[in-house]
């Protein structure tokens, strides 16, 4: 019962830890355009080596 004790709050800290980073995320503007980059490629102007 003991392990419960630690590993319920090492549990919910890992887990609050991956919301405050998804969120920094968010707004850091890491998914505002995810079919740009994936589309980008297969445009006729795409300079794969650029200057």
């Amino acid at each position: 019962m003991t392990v419960l004790g630690i590993l319920i709050p090492v549990s919910l800290g890992l887990g609050a830890l991956g919301l405050i980073a998804f969120w920094w995320m968010l707004r850091r503007g890491q998914f505002d355009d995810p079919d740009g980059d994936a589309n980008r490629i297969l445009r006729e102007d795409y300079d794969d080596k650029p200057k």
